[in-house]
């Protein structure tokens, strides 16, 4: 397992909805995406380092760069927050509007 597979994957994902951006028009809106991220992500973050702390979740090292935000959340794990619902948004508006012009 490579300590970049993590990444990898998040890159992988990031790149294949990318074209999307053709029709969705997501990235465009950084503001409303920030709005709609942002939220989550602060939850989500709490949810992951209390999980961590608490014992009951943790991530396979071997696959992570190794980079830990506060001694506890991998990087990757942040950027996961982000990656995964931009490409759900981007999936999402690009549906939405080849449905509603198509």
């Amino acid at each position: 397992m490579s300590r970049y597979e993590y990444l990898a994957v998040l890159a992988a994902c990031l790149l294949i909805t990318a074209p999307l951006e053709w029709f969705g028009r997501v990235y465009r809106r950084a503001p409303d995406v920030a709005r709609a991220i942002l939220p989550v992500l602060a939850v989500l973050v709490v949810w992951d380092v209390v999980a961590i702390v608490r014992g009951h979740w943790s991530f396979h090292h071997e696959g992570t760069t190794g980079v830990v935000l506060g001694g506890v959340l991998p990087i990757e794990e942040v950027l996961f927050f982000v990656a995964i619902p931009l490409c759900a948004l981007l999936t999402y508006e690009t549906v939405r509007r080849m449905l509603r012009d198509g």
